[in-house]
């Protein structure tokens, strides 16, 4: 941990306490700052505010009281979930209150080296990827951290200079990280998210952005190069540019020809050896490859990482086989996008369980992929019948309607057939019925569990 005297004295609010927060809020007592945090709901573990308490934070709950911002704070560290147009957070932005996020605090202190991957789409397994190849080949401790749950702040305090990090920043976590710089930053993609959040599309890209905008040419940008609108993105950037592609060939960085990947001309594995599956998966290994590579990796150890790693849960999880039918938990597919890769990576029919909170939109552009394979979908949640008309004008053969992802598991079973997939990627969040994309999961797995009578691999 970089010892440093910022926040010496100073007045700081810290809002929100998830884990990230809870942690700044601590950490910014050890950096001799003087700590009030805040939360809008009531903690029910009243653990949490003895133990902010106790370090003379301090605490107030149940609102984000306006009146705080008439108290002199000299800087707001704002947990990412809250919005900018939330009445406390926007009358310290009309103020000129610096507001940042506990990302940018945890790069402040750390003191080694940096790699921080964010995009729309394959962060936590980029990450995950990334993190297991440095690791491999590594003398000194190598750690993930960030919007993977594990505060980038607490981990960076555990380290020293010969130390790496590997983070997942989120689009709300880089806008309030004006001053962060990686080594190595990643940009896994980019599609229009959040933007409920962010409200255009290029403020999206913008705070994607700041992963790089503080990069000079010693530092490098590895970046998906299949599409000419993340070329032109990469171009934003002071960083040397790294490519990574799985459909256009580049000798600057990493890419496939033939069905075997490279990085910079030379062979390291045939793509299909991944144990990963979907092309998606080809593009996250090929970021990894790329970071691991510009920091020292040899090929054995990333061969050793991409033939064994499995997946991270949630994201196109491989749970069982059960009487030659494969059950995959996808439920961080929260987004279209997802599921459209999700469904692109797999040749075997397909019972797809999808559904979830209706945001709006409509999901006429899963129709092609669909129609390519599969054979039944069950549909769930508010926009069940949104994704009912999707199916139907796809024409697969079979639509039926059940309550939540749980429930479908067995009606999933019923419809099956030796040979099958069957697929919890819900395309839609999970908050009309469940917690968090998470708890879903773990819910779905359960169910699968009770089907078959036997614990996932």
């Amino acid at each position: 941990m970089k010892e440093i005297e910022k926040y010496q004295g100073k007045k700081v609010l810290v809002m929100g306490f998830g884990i990230s927060g809870l942690n700044a809020a601590h950490l910014l007592v050890k950096l001799g700052a003087n700590v009030t945090a805040n939360d809008q709901a009531t903690p029910k573990d009243e653990s949490i505010v003895e133990d902010l308490t106790a370090d003379g934070i301090k605490v107030i709950t149940g609102s984000n009281p306006l009146s705080l911002a008439d108290d002199g704070f000299d800087i707001v560290v704002k947990n990412p979930g809250i919005p900018y147009d939330n009445p406390l957070v926007a009358k310290f932005v009309t103020q000129g209150t610096p507001i940042i996020t506990e990302a940018e605090l945890g790069w402040e202190i750390f003191d080694g080296h940096l790699v921080s991957v964010t995009g729309s789409n394959g962060k936590t397994t980029t990450t995950t990827l990334t993190q297991l190849m440095i690791a491999e080949n590594a003398k000194h401790q190598v750690k993930y951290a960030g919007n993977i749950g594990v505060s980038f702040s607490k981990v960076a305090e555990e380290l020293g200079p010969d130390d790496t990090l590997v983070t997942e920043l989120s689009s709300f976590q880089l806008l309030g990280a004006p001053t962060i710089r990686p080594h190595i930053a990643i940009i896994t993609n980019i599609f229009s998210n959040h933007l409920d959040y962010h409200k255009t599309r290029e403020n999206y890209i913008n705070a994607k952005l700041n992963i790089t905008r503080n990069q000079t040419p010693d530092d490098f940008l590895v970046i998906n190069w299949d599409r000419a609108k993340w070329q032109e993105i990469a171009h934003r950037s002071q960083a040397t540019i790294v490519p990574f592609s799985r459909l256009n060939k580049s000798h600057e960085g990493s890419y496939v020809e033939d069905g075997v990947i490279y990085w910079r001309g030379e062979a390291i594995m045939k793509a299909e050896d991944i144990r990963l599956i979907g092309p998606q998966n080809v593009e996250n290994a090929l970021a990894a490859i790329a970071a691991a590579k510009l920091s020292g990796v040899n090929n054995d150890a990333i061969i050793k990482v991409l033939t064994t790693f499995g997946g991270v849960r949630h994201r196109l999880q491989y749970v069982m086989e059960y009487q030659d039918r494969l059950f995959y938990n996808d439920s961080k597919s929260t987004d279209i996008e997802a599921t459209e890769v999700a469904l692109q990576g797999f040749t075997r029919p397909v019972i797809l369980l999808a559904g979830g909170l209706d945001r709006g939109y409509t999901f006429e552009r899963l129709v092609p992929y669909f129609k390519k394979h599969v054979k039944a979908i069950i549909v769930f949640g508010q926009c069940k019948d949104k994704m009912k008309d999707a199916a139907q004008q796809a024409g697969v053969p079979t639509i039926v309607e059940s309550e939540n992802a749980i429930t479908a598991v067995p009606e999933a079973w019923k419809l099956s057939a030796p040979g099958d997939v069957i697929l919890l990627s819900p395309a839609n969040a999970s908050w009309d019925q469940f917690p968090s994309f998470e708890v879903r999961g773990d819910k779905f797995i359960a169910a699968v569990e009770e089907l078959t009578g036997r614990k996932e691999k």
